[in-house]
């Protein structure tokens, strides 16, 4: 699903030395796997999702995705892959206020190539359990059933490949343990799953733990072996599939 080999980002600066965000990382994840990433603030976590969602360009390096090399793309062929391949779930929801529940998840209809039914946006919420919340705005949702919508929005096109940057950061324990069962069973129908997190609790759900340092891979093995050389701690949420 995705490899990665020798990426790089720098970024140049009007004063001062460029910041090297990532520095030769190579990275493979197949399909249907949920793999969490986690760094100290400044380790090129964010940057890492903005290559992998082609929301941004390696400075060196290749990016395959499904085996195509999309290194190279100009802005308009990355914007027609991410709206066929590619969700996108954020910590902070980034739904529209204004909205109804149900419009937020149809709003990927006005930029795919190829739009889903407008059913699949209710089909969508009442699999996630919000069957009667589809005429709610934002403000009469909780912050769980709120990231519920955005996991709605993100799958509206059937992508690949899901990113979740913090999907969890602003949820309580029990909300945190229904989004996590959500992605699980996600990758249980063969989506893959990518999450950044910073949480270690959240990391030890995912089978596999990548965690970036200056940039650089400093670990990419099971979560289980993670916590036992004492990279991360923390007691895990339960979570049901």
């Amino acid at each position: 699903m995705i490899e990665l080999e020798g990426v790089s980002r720098t970024y140049e600066r009007a004063e001062g030395a460029p910041v090297q965000a990532l520095r030769d990382v190579s990275l493979r994840v197949d399909g249907g796997e949920l793999l969490a990433v986690m760094g100290p603030s400044g380790s090129g976590k964010s940057t890492l999702l903005n290559v992998l969602g082609l929301l941004d360009v390696p400075s060196a390096g290749r990016y395959r995705l499904d085996g195509e090399d999309v290194t190279g793309l100009g802005p308009d062929a990355q914007a027609r892959l991410r709206s066929r391949r590619v969700g996108f779930v954020f910590q902070s929801f980034r739904l529209l206020p204004r909205a109804s529940a149900l419009e937020n998840v149809e709003l990927p209809l006005l930029y795919a190539e190829r739009p889903a039914p407008r059913r699949r946006a209710r089909t969508l919420l009442e699999e996630l359990g919000l069957g009667d919340r589809l005429h709610h705005r934002p403000a009469e949702l909780s912050g769980g059933q709120q990231q519920r919508v955005a996991i709605a929005r993100a799958l509206m096109n059937a992508p690949g490949l899901v990113l979740a940057d913090e999907p969890t950061g602003n949820l309580d324990a029990a909300a945190a343990a229904e989004v996590l069962a959500i992605f699980r069973r996600l990758v249980g129908s063969g989506t893959t799953v990518v999450l950044v997190t910073h949480d270690p609790a959240v990391a030890a759900h995912c089978p596999r733990v990548v965690r970036l340092e200056r940039g650089r891979v400093a670990w990419d093995g099971p979560s289980a072996r993670l916590r036992a050389a004492g990279l991360a701690a923390g007691a895990a949420p339960e979570v049901h599939p």
